[in-house]
């Protein structure tokens, strides 16, 4: 885990997205000695967004599925004439 300054990250910002990009390791900005921000990768961003969304999916669905709240794909095909 790579941290830094704000005040350091500001004077070498490029260098900071370079090796976040590079390496696809976070850079931690702290301030005061706590972080404050994080500059990470976009493609690493992305698939974080993708993770966790699909983990919301998952929990949701198996809380309907607990609570019989849900319409079964059979179903739904059948209603849509696709099956």
């Amino acid at each position: 885990m790579t941290e830094m300054a704000v005040s350091e990250a500001r004077e070498q910002l490029a260098a900071v997205i370079e090796s976040a990009t590079r390496t696809g390791e976070p850079v931690y900005l702290t301030r005061r000695g706590r972080p404050v921000a994080v500059v990470v990768d976009p493609t690493v961003f992305e698939r974080l967004l993708d993770d966790a969304e699909e983990a919301l999916d998952r929990a949701e669905l198996s809380l309907a599925r607990e609570q019989e709240d849900y319409v079964p794909w059979e179903q739904v095909k059948a209603e849509l004439g696709l099956g």
